[in-house]
Formats: C-alpha cells, structure tokens, sequence
C-alpha cells in the first residue's frame, strides 16, 4: 500500500472536507478523490458516506484512521530510529578492560561517552588482555583496553595512558613511612604477583624491572585480579609492584609507594576490531581520541 494514500485518507479523514483536504495537502481535489476511491477499493471497504453537503466516515473509516494515524507513527520512529543508528547514536558495544583500568582513564572515556550518546548501550567485561585478545579476535567484544599489544590482522589500537610501577606494601613494612623507596627494599620479602601465563609482557615487565636492579622477586603467591593482589599485601602475605593507576584501590592496612629508580613505562591500550562496520564504535573512538589529545599523563 502507498504511503501517499494513508496520509491522503487522514487529511480527508481530519478536514472531513475533500476540498480543505486537497488544499492542505497542496493538490487539487480530482486526484485526491481518485486516490481516496483507490484506497477503498485496495481495501474493498468503504470509508466515507459523501453526500453533496457532507463527508462522514464510515465505522470503517474510523477505525481505519486510528490504524493509519500508528502506520505513520511507527514510520517515523523507524526511520528516526535508522537515522540515529546509522550515526551511532543508538546501538550497542561490548566492551572488555582489565582490573587496573578500572580507577583510571577508562572510567573518564566511558563517563564521557554516556554523555554524549546515552542511549547507546554499554556491555563490559572485566579480563585479562590475554582474554581480551582472543575476545577481540572471536568477534565477541568491539573493545578492549589491554596492557600490551599482541600483532593480529583486523586488530588495531591506541594507546590511552602511559603509566609508571609503584610499590605495594603492608603497613608494617619498614619502608611503609618512607615517602619514596628503592626496589632494594622489597627483596627480602615474598613477592605477590600476576600469573605470567594470563599475562607475559606484563608479568615479565615487572621481573626484568626488578633484575635490573638486582632483585629477584620469590613469588608465593599469583593472583589475577589487581584488588586481590593489594587484599594479599593488606593480610600481610607479601609485597607487589603493580601500575600507578592501581594506586585508587585504597584500603586500610596497604601503602603505595614510588621507586627511587626509573621504572618502565605501563601502557593501557585501547583494541579494536577493524574490520567491523559499527557507527557507536566509530563514535566511541573519536571519544576516546578527543580525550586523549586533553588527558594529562599518568604519573
């Protein structure tokens, strides 16, 4: 059915008035009665009851200008709603970080993301970056902020923070009331750390850190999430060296603490998928590059 033909039904239907009708509708009133005895006849009923003086709607027609009246309502939202999707504006994206992202710049992309386009919907997930990677090559998640990059066809990334190591330790560590300590501090102390099989670069950033100072960390105890790793030290089990963003997971009976010496740089990526045609990622990249060109190093 032509879509022209609702809307000439309705604006007879409200004038009552074929003349007033044509004239609303910018066209004469010939062809607006044709097009109205075309519509009934598609429809085989009758909508009108005409006379010389008078238009009326049939029962019909009255129920039939209810139904037109929701036909292009709900035309409208489609192609509105069409409209905003294709933009971005509206959609969905998954979205997958790792723990220590949590405190960080992370949180000021997405707060800024939901700002702008709120009524695009955010699923996330917290993995490891190993996790992240085959997510990300799966196709089950649109981005990923990681702590290192892994080579892969379709994948690209951004760095969005570049951050330092610090000390965690338990409050009754000697060097707790230092403002500053140097990684020589820690080496008569049990080491609680990341599993270096959910996350090599990382794991084997923090060790070569601490050879190159001639420290030799004796792990007792792995653990995957970052809040369990400061819990551990909060229990007295041991000490860590974790990125700086880390530092905001704050609890009674832990300390943070900088090195005296130079650490390596810890960046936080942000992943994606190239080769996925979604206008919501496009718009939550350009937040994300927005907000990188204005954030302030971490330190």
């Amino acid at each position: 059915m032509d879509i022209r033909k609702l809307k000439y039904f309705i604006a007879v239907a409200e004038e009552l008035h074929f003349n007033r009708a044509a004239e609303r509708l910018n066209m004469t009133q010939p062809p607006l009665t044709q097009q109205i005895q075309a519509l009934e006849n598609e429809l085989g009923v009758q909508l009108f009851e005409r006379s010389r003086r008078h238009v009326q709607l049939t029962h019909a027609g009255v129920v039939f200008l209810e139904e037109a009246r929701l036909i292009l309502t709900q035309l409208e939202r489609s192609i509105h709603a069409t409209q905003l999707a294709s933009q971005g504006i509206t959609g969905h994206l998954n979205l997958a970080f790792v723990d220590s992202a949590a405190g960080g710049i992370m949180v000021d992309m997405l707060k800024v993301f939901r700002e702008r386009y709120p009524q695009v919907q955010l699923s996330l997930r917290e993995m490891t970056s190993t996790q992240q990677w085959q997510a990300l090559q799966e196709g089950s998640i649109h981005v990923g902020f990681v702590r290192f990059i892994e080579p892969a066809k379709h994948i690209d990334c951004r760095t969005v923070a570049n951050e330092t190591l610090v000390a965690v330790l338990p409050e009754q560590h000697p060097s707790a009331k230092s403002p500053i300590l140097s990684i020589s501090a820690l080496a008569a102390y049990p080491f609680i750390l990341f599993p270096r099989q959910l996350g090599t670069p990382f794991h084997d950033l923090i060790i070569g850190f601490c050879a190159q100072h001639n420290v030799y960390p004796h792990v007792i105890q792995e653990a995957i999430q970052m809040y369990t790793i400061v819990n551990l030290v909060a229990a007295n089990l041991g000490v860590s060296i974790v990125p700086s963003s880390v530092s905001v997971f704050r609890r009674s009976g832990v300390v943070f603490r900088p090195f005296v010496e130079s650490t390596p740089v810890v960046p936080l990526c942000a992943a994606w998928r190239t080769d996925i045609k979604n206008a919501a990622l496009s718009l939550f990249l350009e937040t994300i590059a927005d907000l990188d060109q204005t954030a302030i190093p971490s330190d």
